[in-house]
């Protein structure tokens, strides 16, 4: 058994039970957190094999990514001010289809590096570019060897836009779906599990929903899918529909539901249904209001993620930041006076750590695994230095995080009781991820006229 020591941190665990633990310890044996609490140095019997000295610093649980495109982080920040037509023509139209097995390997690889050095442990790869067989395979092994916790969503290929959405009769390839299962999940490791990323009403035919659903629940996979988005997301009622063909149901995430109706937000709650937001981009690409505060008004837990790096960045403190400053600007735009309190129903920088952590565990189907700090769970821990000089003086350790941190105070990250980040800086090969990644964007963006790297 391998023993590691968190000594002395400020520690937020997000369990209701053990709450906040100023100059507190975190045991970890093998891959699980065996106790949490003051001064267990002094109580230990027998080795302890790394000590981590998080004094002055905060240690919260693993930030959840709920739904991110990880194959475009070689195309990093080509679209910055894309509209959400815009990303469909230039993106699933026009570059999508160059991608080969060794990009999304690049992609995958790169982009889940940049999750752990952000403290994102767990990720949910919304994988929708499987071209060929050989696409899944070469996502999954770039997750597999950046050692993230991850749920791979099996999604479309993208050979075009009018296949992949505009009226398509082709659904997702049975046969290909079932070989990665039986292949690859779950992980010896137990990090990797296995979801379908369906496309849904409104982006494909009735008989496809039906059959992309019938396999997924065939299977034993969950299901994530985006609802309609922008002006005419009310033409095709996503959630209406399914209810129509009686497919919802508990193991569905909707991402983004900006424009459901209330009917439509009951029938999610009715059937248990998960909501997954992306703040920054539902805001800058036209998606529609973040509905945080609607989807925690039916009784729903809303979690939180980056979803495109062309266009927006890729850690979680972006994605807190703009969900807080969005609702309050929803708030003043429906008429709340800054010289007034702020009303009850606002929600708080505790409620938007909780949904990068709590929500996102239990909108990943992890729950029991992740997303607070507690005995019995998997040891996926971040240490974020308020020390630095961005951070100090400390005082509110979750405004320090919410409000506060940056990619650059993520000091330590561990997943399943293995270091993945020390002393700020990753335990991984990041020279090669970069020369991978660099080598696909050349590739993928050769003649492209928005290609505006230096080289």
């Amino acid at each position: 058994m391998s023993r590691l020591l968190v000594l002395g941190g400020y520690v937020l665990t997000m369990d209701p039970a053990l709450g906040d633990l100023p100059g507190a310890d975190v045991l970890v044996e093998d891959d699980r957190i065996a106790a949490v609490g003051r001064g267990l140095a002094a109580g230990l019997s027998g080795r302890v094999d790394e000590t981590i000295d998080a004094a002055g610093k905060v240690v919260i649980p693993g930030f959840v990514d709920t739904h991110r495109h990880t194959w475009e982080t070689s195309i990093r920040g080509v679209a910055p001010d894309a509209t959400l037509e815009d990303y469909f023509s230039r993106i699933l139209d026009t570059i999508a289809p160059r991608y080969r097995p060794e990009d999304v390997y690049a992609a995958n690889l790169a982009g889940a590096l940049e999750c752990v050095n952000a403290g994102i442990t767990t990720l949910v790869d919304w994988s929708h570019i499987n071209n060929t067989p050989d696409h899944p395979d070469a996502a999954i092994a770039a997750l597999r060897d950046s050692g993230i916790r991850a749920r791979y969503a099996y999604g479309h290929a993208n050979l075009s836009f009018v296949d992949y959405r505009v009226d398509s009769r082709i659904a997702m390839p049975a046969d290909d779906i079932r070989r990665v299962r039986d292949t690859y999940f779950p992980s010896d490791d137990g990090l990797l599990t296995m979801g379908l990323a369906t496309r849904g009403p409104g982006f494909c035919r009735d008989e496809v929903v039906r059959a992309e659903w019938g396999l997924a629940r065939e299977l034993g996979l969950p299901i994530t899918v985006h609802t309609a988005m922008g002006r005419r997301a009310g033409k095709f009622a996503l959630v209406t529909r399914l209810h129509q063909l009686d497919l919802l149901g508990p193991d569905t995430t909707y991402v983004h539901a900006c424009h459901l109706t209330p009917a439509e937000w009951q029938l999610v709650a009715d059937t248990g249904g998960q909501i997954s937001l992306a703040p920054q981009v539902e805001a800058q690409m036209g998606h529609g209001w973040p509905p945080a505060r609607m989807a925690m008004a039916y009784g729903l837990a809303p979690a939180l993620s980056v979803d495109v790096v062309t266009t927006v960045p890729g850690d979680m403190f972006t994605q807190l930041r703009a969900l807080f400053a969005l609702e309050r600007a929803r708030m003043h735009a429906a008429g709340w006076e800054e010289d007034t309190a702020v009303p009850a129903a606002a929600f708080t920088a505790r409620d938007l750590l909780t949904m990068a952590t709590v929500n996102g565990a239990a909108v990943a189907g992890l729950a029991d695994v992740v997303g607070t700090l507690s005995p019995g769970k998997q040891a996926d821990i971040v240490v974020v230095d308020t020390t630095a000089i961005n951070l100090a003086p400390l005082v509110d350790p979750v405004a320090a995080v919410v409000l506060g941190a940056d990619v650059s105070n993520v000091d330590t990250v561990v997943i399943a009781g293995e270091v993945r980040k020390r002393d700020g800086r990753l335990v991984a090969d990041t020279n090669r991820a970069r020369r991978l990644v660099e080598a696909s964007r050349d590739f993928l963006l050769r003649g492209d006229e928005g290609d505006h790297h230096d080289g």
